[in-house]
């Protein structure tokens, strides 16, 4: 399965496949399941197909990967959108994040659908995960049905990431009043503003993380005034906030809105933390492979999972959103072994 794996990825270099406008890559996605024999469903640009032995009552593995990608940045040396194999690299936008791990798990998916598991497989190749968009796996799971375990392919070099980080964005507004700069009059948002600031650098939750380390918060803009002679009456904070797997995010906004003044505002409150625990089968799984297990500070799909999940696949994280992305060819190759072995493994673990 390797070169259709590799000619796949190819197809998918050349075809855009932007967050939101991902027909194109999904069409091929669709006609490469077809071509192997496989049934598949759609849903906006979501295509998942099961496997034919699927019985009911029994456990359920998803495998999912991602189709979309971000936009090239600037300092490309080779055209972003051209699939080009030097010796064992395979440049193009979106090889590495997540197109390498994408066709493993596809591949995977083919050649495991010729034999009988102890658990359900369905594999999904998902839409808007750069964004994070409520037109992906969030739209749909629940046409999925009820999922035991998710198998996250992102590039991990083949490591089991075990936790990782949510996200939440805070807009924060601290209200003052105006007048005129030369008087003493007015109230300065700006600085009512300097209480949060000192609190965002200072504060420490109490729980630090075995895989995640300690909760991580960011001041990372901050606007105020009109004009250089006017007191300004208003001061927005936006604030990046990286729960660990000890805390939910509710919880961490409870304890912000406890010491901060000010109105204070999430984006979302969707993107949870995770964490697996460790006697699950994919961990036993993993253990039994020897697996390096780390915990994971990069978003991913795994955050709108309300399920145990693991991530792992093919590639380099630090290749990922960069100029001249690739994935060497032989990583893929891992990949699908790596995938076929873990399904194997986790065959022979007890205590779904």
């Amino acid at each position: 399965m390797l070169e259709s794996a590799v000619q796949l990825l190819e197809t998918l270099i050349v075809t855009p496949s932007f967050s939101k406008e991902e027909a194109g890559t999904a069409d091929l996605i669709g006609d490469f399941l077809a071509e192997n024999g496989r049934a598949f469903q759609r849903l906006g640009n979501n295509i998942w197909a099961n496997h034919p032995g699927n019985q009911p009552g029994r456990p359920t593995v998803l495998l999912n990967s991602h189709h979309d990608t971000v936009k090239p940045v600037a300092g490309w040396q080779r055209p972003p959108f051209e699939a080009i194999l030097e010796q064992d690299k395979l440049y193009g936008l979106g090889s590495n994040d997540a197109g390498g791990p994408l066709v493993s798990l596809l591949a995977t998916f083919v050649e495991a659908c010729k034999t009988q598991w102890p658990f359900n497989l369905v594999m999904a190749a998902t839409a808007e995960e750069e964004i994070s968009g409520k037109g992906g796996i969030e739209m749909l799971l629940p046409h999925l049905g009820k999922i035991d375990l998710g198998i996250v392919g992102e590039p991990t070099q083949m490591h089991l990431a075990v936790a990782e980080k949510g996200l939440m964005v805070l807009d924060i507004t601290l209200a003052g009043k105006a007048g005129h700069a030369a008087r003493e009059e007015g109230i300065n948002a700006i600085y009512e503003a300097l209480p949060a600031l000192n609190w965002f650098r200072d504060f420490r939750f109490s729980e630090t993380s075995q895989w995640l380390g300690p909760v991580k918060m960011s001041v990372t803009q901050i606007a105020a005034g009109s004009q250089h002679n006017v007191v300004p009456d208003r001061c927005t904070l936006v604030v990046d906030v990286r729960p660990n797997d000890c805390y939910s995010l509710a919880e961490i906004l409870e304890t912000i809105r406890e010491n901060v003044k000010g109105e204070v505002v999430p984006r979302s409150v969707r993107l949870q933390p995770s964490h697996i625990r460790m006697d699950h089968p994919a961990v036993k799984a993993g253990i039994s492979l020897n697996l390096p297990m780390y915990g994971s500070p990069t978003l991913s799909d795994q955050a709108l999972m309300p399920f145990p999940t693991v991530k792992i696949g093919p590639g380099d994280s630090a290749r990922s959103h960069t100029a001249d992305e690739y994935i060497h060819v032989t990583e893929i190759a891992a990949g699908i072994d790596g995938y076929r072995a873990f399904l194997q493994a986790l065959a022979t673990q007890s205590g779904w």
